[in-house]
């Protein structure tokens, strides 16, 4: 995408005055708001603890073949997947690949079918598993209610958007925090108390102050897909449920 067209879908998507995050869920949208979360950076191919369960992103709690459905290494191949710098000029895109499925992906501590405090309670916690489209699923291991859901993030008077496709960082029923409306911390304690690892797009669309690091903080909320304004989010939407 030519970086004309990039600068003028983010703009359409940041233009004109933003609900302040600490406004009700009512005037801000369907969901509250979480402020302050320190978010970290993960991506496809990601190796970071080969002796860790979680420690491999070559596989998603909802993908068992996450690298391969994604198209390969979300970054570079350089003694392994390393993750690189992305421009605005390339639409966020890695450089070195074309992703299969949205390269703008978070996770958050909710995994609502391998843990099984969370699969037990999912259709009861997540708001929206009795709207249509989602009713009904509730025994259903083949059905994810977070996976593919849309979250907006702001850092700074930056706003970018987002689909869940894994459950992190630390924790996997941390439903206080995720779902919420009382802004709560979240319970993981690791990588300086993140709440929320995003992609490295997602990284170079809000600004990181690095590649990989433990201190950016973001705000974010839950939205609905017709909700999502027109970005280099919705290039590639991920639509494939559990594998």
């Amino acid at each position: 995408m030519a970086a004309l067209a990039v600068l003028t879908l983010l703009t359409a998507a940041c233009g004109g005055p933003s609900p302040s995050p600490t406004q009700s869920a009512t005037t801000a949208g369907r969901y509250p708001w979480h402020t302050g979360i320190v978010s970290t950076t993960f991506w496809v191919g990601e190796i970071f603890d080969p002796n860790a369960a979680d420690g491999s992103q070559v596989m998603s709690t909802y993908d068992s073949q996450w690298m391969q459905s994604y198209g390969g290494c979300d970054g570079v191949v350089t003694n392994g997947c390393k993750t690189e710098a992305r421009t605005q000029a390339k639409g966020f895109a890695p450089t070195s690949m074309t992703p299969k499925e949205n390269p703008f992906y978070l996770d958050l501590p909710y995994d609502d079918i391998n843990d099984p405090t969370a699969f037990a309670e999912r259709a009861s916690v997540i708001p929206w598993a009795n709207d249509p489209g989602f009713a009904g699923n509730a025994q259903n291991r083949s059905f994810s209610y977070m996976k593919n859901q849309w979250v907006r993030i702001r850092m700074g008077n930056r706003e970018c958007y987002g689909q869940i496709e894994d459950a992190g960082p630390g924790q996997y029923h941390d439903k206080d925090y995720v779902f919420g409306s009382n802004d709560a911390r979240p319970a993981n304690k690791k990588f300086n108390g993140a709440g929320m690892d995003v992609s490295p797009a997602l990284n170079g669309c809000l600004g990181f102050s690095e590649l990989d690091g433990e201190s950016d903080k973001v705000d974010w909320q839950f939205v609905p897909r017709d909700q999502v304004p027109a970005g280099p989010w919705l290039k590639v939407v991920t639509v494939s449920q559990v594998k």
